[in-house]
Parts: C-alpha cells; sequence; structure tokens
C-alpha cells in the first residue's frame, strides 16, 4: 500500500504542498477557515500522519521542550508542569520532565542531556546560582524561561509569586483577628538563598513592622522538613508562644499539620494557621486551612506561551520578570488568640 504524502494531501484538498505544511505547523495566520477545514478532512478522511522525523530534519526542530523542576514534591510543580504540557501539547510539542531534587549538580547534567538531544527550549526552576550555567545558553540564544525563582547576574524570561506581597496578606489576616505573636516557619534558604524563602523571610519583616508589631526573632525558623517538629517544640515551649504561624510553603503546612494532630492541637483554637501555596490537602483539613494562593496553573500557561514565542523568534522583547498576584483563600484555621 502506497505511503501516503504532503502531496498526497494537498491535492485532495486542492491546495498548495505549502499550506498543508502551514496547517501541520499550526500557522494559520494567513489561512481562511474554509481552507484549515478542508485540509483538516482530507487528513482524517486519508488517515494522514506526518513524518515526524523529516518535519524535524527540514524545520531544524525537535517539537520537545524540557522542563527541569527544582522539587516536584511542590504543589506549585505539579500544577505548572500540567499547565505547560497541555499547552505545549495543543502545539504539537511534547515535554521531557525532570526532577532535579534541589541539586544544582542534578540540574546542570539535565541540562547538558537535554541541549544534547537539541530540544527547543528549557523551562527551568533552577537550584543553583551559577550564572555561566545559563548565560551559555542565553549568548547562544537558546530560549530559556525561568520559573519560581531567579539567579543573581542572569537575565531571561522570568514568571514567579509577588512573595512579599504574599507574606503581607497572610500577616495582615491574621492582625484582623487580633494576633500579634506571629511565627514564620520556612525550609532553610539553602546554599544559594532560594528565591521565595529569601523574599518571604524579607517580606515577613517589612509586614510585621508595617503592621506596626514588633518581630522576635525566635519566632522566625528556617529549618529541614525533618526538623520542623523540633522547631515547633522549641517555639511552643516559649516563655510566651506564639498565638499564629506562617507556613512559608505547602511541604512545611503539611508538616505543621501532622504535629499538630499527633499533639492534639487545636486549629484554630490554640494556633491559628495559614499556609503559602494552595495545596490540596489545605482544602480536606478539618478545619480547612486558609491559604495564600499563587496562580501556579496559570504561571504556567504563561510561561509554555512565552516558550512558543522564543521558539517562533516572534518574542524579540527585552526579558522581564513577571510577577503574579497571590490571592487569599478563606478556610477555617485563622481565629482571635485565646484569652
Amino acid at each position: 500500500m502506497k505511503k501516503l504524502t504532503i502531496e498526497d494531501v494537498a491535492q485532495k484538498a486542492g491546495v498548495s504542498k505549502s499550506t498543508v505544511s502551514q496547517f501541520l505547523n499550526k500557522r494559520f495566520k494567513y489561512m481562511s477557515e474554509a481552507t484549515k477545514n478542508r485540509i483538516a478532512a482530507v487528513i482524517e478522511e486519508l488517515n494522514y500522519q506526518p513524518n515526524g522525523l523529516a518535519r524535524s530534519l527540514k524545520q531544524n526542530r525537535t517539537f520537545m521542550v524540557g522542563v527541569i523542576v527544582a522539587n516536584i514534591d511542590y504543589s506549585l510543580s505539579i500544577q505548572c508542569i500540567r499547565a505547560i504540557e497541555n499547552e505545549l501539547q495543543r502545539h504539537g510539542i511534547q515535554v521531557i520532565i525532570c526532577n532535579a531534587d534541589e541539586n544544582a549538580d542534578k540540574e546542570n547534567t539535565y541540562v547538558e542531556t537535554l541541549v544534547a538531544r537539541q530540544v527547543d527550549g528549557l523551562i527551568i526552576f533552577p537550584t543553583g546560582d551559577n550564572p555561566s550555567a545559563y548565560t551559555r545558553l542565553i549568548e547562544a540564544h537558546y530560549p530559556l524561561v525561568f520559573m519560581d525563582r531567579l539567579v543573581e547576574g542572569v537575565t531571561t524570561q522570568s514568571l514567579l509569586l509577588d512573595n512579599e506581597m504574599a507574606v503581607k496578606t497572610a500577616v495582615k489576616e491574621l492582625v484582623r483577628h487580633g494576633h500579634e505573636a506571629i511565627a514564620l516557619l520556612s525550609l532553610p534558604l539553602g546554599e544559594h538563598a532560594i528565591t521565595p524563602r529569601r523574599e518571604r523571610m524579607s517580606g515577613f519583616r517589612k509586614a510585621m513592622e508595617d503592621a506596626g508589631l514588633a518581630l522576635n526573632e525566635q519566632y522566625m525558623r528556617s529549618v529541614p522538613r525533618e526538623e520542623i517538629a523540633s522547631a515547633l517544640d522549641a517555639l511552643l515551649a516559649l516563655p510566651q508562644p506564639p498565638t499564629a504561624l506562617l507556613a512559608a510553603n505547602d511541604l512545611v503546612l503539611g508538616e505543621i499539620l501532622k504535629y499538630a494532630n499527633r499533639h492534639s492541637i487545636a486549629i484554630p483554637g490554640r494556633l491559628s494557621v495559614i499556609g503559602i501555596d494552595d495545596a490540596e490537602f489545605a482544602r480536606i483539613y478539618n478545619p480547612d486551612i486558609t491559604t495564600i494562593r499563587q496562580p501556579a496553573y496559570e504561571m504556567g500557561m504563561q510561561a509554555a506561551k512565552i516558550m512558543l514565542s522564543l521558539i517562533e523568534n516572534e518574542d524579540t522583547s527585552v526579558p522581564i520578570t513577571y510577577r503574579f498576584p497571590p490571592a487569599l483563600q478563606q478556610g477555617q484555621s485563622v481565629q482571635a488568640p485565646a484569652k
């Protein structure tokens, strides 16, 4: 049986081969709706399958994009990946997902591997702070988008939450309910001072100052996940323990809730709690937890659209940092402190 070609589709649809090629590459700018529908109908009728390898060689593209996440455990990572994959697949681009596990060396290995596989671009949640690892890509005009984190000395399209506003929103909500003794729990800043953690800690200081509240340094804890229970022991053993806790991300919030269950700590009776990142389990917990949502899916969609523009050489604008606004998701985990 003769293998169908693009020429067969063009003849049956009554258009040129280049028009069919434009259709297959989803370039509809100068194509009428009637022509699009006619080509689509012929492709379906003939069950035509484009030669992916030939298409890649001709266009010097692989129709693949690499996504390197710092830690796939974060709810942000999962939601962003879903959005990125959905949007890119709509344009015929497959996604290769790699988890760097907060390891800069592992991330560098993935970058080298994906570049060697000639992916069309990279979306990275960076783990390191070595600018040269990224500037080589930028100098080579390689499509590159940063998610969630910035790297000092690197200028590329970057998307992340307005972290200081997120903390300010949380503190404002706690103060509205009469709290003054507010503690912040965060994972460690890390060797490279990870952007969201650094900005959320500095934002906490500013938010407390703006609220006219004294900052108790003992209330600010930055510890590994496995040490959060010990940090909570220390906080609650203070002569004046905090009446409210702000979890700097979803992993910290999960550990706080497990601790509260183990020690029969009533939320919000004894401790009011707010978490940054709108983790799914926050809605399941009883009571449901007030959170500061970052629009992760929207961030992922925007990252994919920017990547498409970079690949098509349409985005020639100066690289900018996109800051997404947080939103307060009301739960039942905040009330006035016990007298």
